[in-house]
């Protein structure tokens, strides 16, 4: 009977934990559960691509990024592509410029935008949420614009998103400092989970351009196992335990 009382009891505790991840995709069941809302995906647009320009917002997020001619770049969260085209004409002909995106609406789009424009130093990626499936040692830099509040496991996302930096490689994030569930995420929250996963930050700024801010991220140090990583469990960007 005390026999089948602890198999009975270890049952039940297996499927408590399995209701509690259920709605989690398996590949990100070994990572912490981000305690924070999410936003859900919107318009693949934020806001209008000549208004962005007469603002400048992409020349200065790429001066800010040192982008240069033959540099290899990742545009995360491509969407119709305005940092993708811009930056392919950046790193020019010997550069390279892979676009990703989850939407396959988008990345049909985008496909089309890239055959029509002839940007023959662009190619095109389906990611997934919890993996942006980059190539290990690739990238010089990796963009996630207005995009990084929308990941759903971000832990994951980010340890996944290492191995592809080559030597110096950096992560660059522009986004808003408002709640995550209203397209934004407070920077000192960013800045945690980014920590969590091995990452240091190298320069904030906020400038009227961007309509909120840009900070770059380089790895620092080995990539923690995913068990030992502790997540940022409030919205002042504290570790858990």
């Amino acid at each position: 009977m005390r026999l089948f009382a602890a198999l009975a009891a270890l049952t039940l505790l297996s499927a408590c934990g399995g209701e509690k991840d259920a709605d989690r995709p398996e590949t990100s069941r070994d990572f912490p559960k981000a305690w924070r809302p999410v936003s859900a995906i919107g318009s693949n647009e934020f806001g209008n691509e000549d208004q962005r320009d007469n603002l400048g917002e992409a020349e200065v997020v790429m001066d800010l990024a040192v982008i240069k001619a033959g540099m290899t770049v990742a545009d995360i969260g491509a969407g119709e592509g305005y940092y993708t085209v811009r930056l392919a004409e950046r790193v020019g002909a010997k550069g390279r410029v892979l676009a990703q995106d989850i939407d396959p609406g988008a990345i049909q789009r985008l496909g089309q935008r890239v055959e029509r424009e002839r940007l023959d130093n662009v190619s095109i990626k389906t990611g997934a949420p919890d993996n942006p499936r980059l190539p290990a040692n690739s990238f010089d830099r990796v963009f996630l614009v207005h995009m990084y509040h929308e990941v759903t496991e971000p832990y994951a996302f980010l340890w996944r998103l290492r191995p592809a930096l080559r030597q110096g490689g950096q992560v660059i994030v522009v986004d808003v400092d408002r709640p995550t569930d209203r397209h934004g995420i407070p920077p000192s929250l960013l800045f945690c989970e980014f920590q969590a996963v091995g990452f240091r930050l190298a320069e904030f700024v906020r400038r009227p351009e961007l309509n909120g801010y840009y900070a770059r991220f380089e790895a620092l140090g080995p990539r923690p196992e995913p068990g030992a990583i502790k997540p940022c469990n409030t919205a002042q960007g504290k570790t858990g335990s």
